[in-house]
């Protein structure tokens, strides 16, 4: 890392220059990549990442433009609400109805953002949700971000069609995927966002993945946060969302991790505000050597805040999946609610799973609680469906399917639903 950091950060200054960046994202990318050496990774319990490839960076796939596929997969141009979709650092489409632009609505790609709303930006990226120098992760992060969107919803706003964001990555290509979503709900706004990402191409290179969410939901805002990725066997990636939620704020999380390489999901929710609330909803499914860890955290910060978290994974094959489920109740949040449930269904004898509760409680008159569970298919449920005549396979795909319905149940698009149906399907019959 040395000897190359006088060539990442000729890099970086040149991939700033072609992309019109404001001066504070320049210095923030010169300041990150100092730091990476300097900080640790983030700690996950029971998972062992630190030699997973998630620090592959080819310096010259910064400054080179990377080809544009042809592929519109799960791109419906004729939807007439929000749209964003972007390849690599390319926007493929873009739109937000007039009536929305004219209430303040932006939904762009980080880097126009920056040109048009350098203040607000520069207000919220990486400054009180996600910090820059927070690990190593985030660190690497701000300094090779290369894709990304911005969306600002203005005070009293509702929009009433999800806003869908899809993000292709080009397995064709060597460009590391490091993507930057930053969403921010001011006072008393309502949406529901829908983000993908999707691999396409060969999938023959080792491409290092760090996507960092930051949801900014202030006082009495209202957010359906669904997202779905696929993405390739090639990339091991680390994926942090994170809400900062104010005063009565909501953020109901619902999120599908049907990835084929490596993953750390970090999903952490800071209930900031007194009276916010929390619900996180999450279906994994692990396949072949594919080792994934959810680290899923909600930090009761403020008196009568609620944090849930649900989730569910099944592992086939040599998979290995690990649930981490952390409660926290700091000093001072009197009146709050954690809860958790985590359980993996094992399909293999050469699976591993682990679901780890965590509850941290600092302070009294609070509610807390979590259930964990390992195990294999119910028998008593596969004897029913079977004594009905159903198939020994059908059975238990059924099974399979009402294991992980919570989630499945809470995406706002019903194609999208039906979509990861479909992934799911294909993932389990691989």
């Amino acid at each position: 890392m040395k000897k190359s950091l006088m060539n990442h950060l000729d890099a970086i200054d040149v991939f700033s220059s072609r992309k019109n960046e404001p001066n504070w994202m320049r210095e923030m990318r010169q300041a990150a990549l100092k730091k990476v050496d300097e900080l640790d990774l983030r700690r996950i319990e029971r998972v062992r990442y630190d030699r997973w490839p998630l620090f592959n960076i080819d310096a010259k796939s910064l400054t080179t433009e990377q080809p544009i596929s042809d592929s519109t997969s799960g791109f419906n141009e004729k939807k007439e609400g929000p749209v964003l979709v972007q390849q690599d650092d390319n926007v493929i489409f873009e739109q937000l109805p007039q009536e929305l632009v004219d209430k303040g609505v932006i939904l762009t790609d980080i880097f126009t953002a920056m040109q048009k709303y350098p203040d607000l930006v520069k207000k919220y990226y990486m400054t009180s949700c996600v910090l820059m120098d927070e690990d190593k992760v985030t660190a690497a992060h701000a300094a090779f971000m290369n894709g990304g969107l911005f969306l600002y919803v203005p005070k009293n706003v509702v929009i009433e069609q999800p806003v869908e964001v899809i993000f292709h990555h080009n397995g064709d290509a060597s460009a590391h995927f490091y993507k930057h979503v930053l969403i921010v709900a001011e006072e008393n706004s309502e949406f529901s966002y829908l983000e993908r990402y999707i691999s396409e191409g060969n999938d023959a290179q080792k491409i290092s993945g760090n996507i960092i969410v930051e949801v900014i939901a202030k006082n009495e805002a209202k957010i359906k946060f669904s997202g779905i990725d696929q993405l390739g066997e090639n990339l091991s990636c680390y994926i942090k969302r994170r809400g900062y939620l104010m005063r009565n704020a909501s953020i109901e999380w619902a999120m599908g991790i049907m990835n084929e390489g490596d993953v750390v999901g970090d999903f952490d929710s800071e209930l900031e505000g007194e009276g916010s609330h929390a619900e996180v909803k999450a279906v994994v499914i692990s396949a072949g050597d594919q080792k994934q860890a959810i680290d899923t955290r909600v930090t009761n910060k403020a008196p009568h805040s609620i944090g849930h978290i649900l989730q569910h994974g099944v592992i086939r094959d040599r998979a290995t999946l690990t649930f981490n489920g952390i409660g926290h109740i700091l000093k001072g949040a009197k009146g709050s609610d954690a809860q958790q449930e985590s359980r993996v269904l094992m399909l293999s004898d050469k699976a591993r799973g682990d679901a780890n509760p965590i509850l941290l409680i600092d302070e009294n008159e609070v509610s807390a609680g979590h259930a964990a569970s390992v195990g294999r298919v119910d028998p008593e449920q596969m004897y029913y469906l079977m004594s009905r005549g159903l198939a020994k396979e059908e059975a238990e795909r059924l099974v399979i399917r009402g294991f992980l319905s919570a989630v499945l149940s809470s995406i706002p698009v019903k194609e999208v639903e039906k979509e990861l149906i479909a992934v799911i399907e294909r993932k389990l019959d691989a």
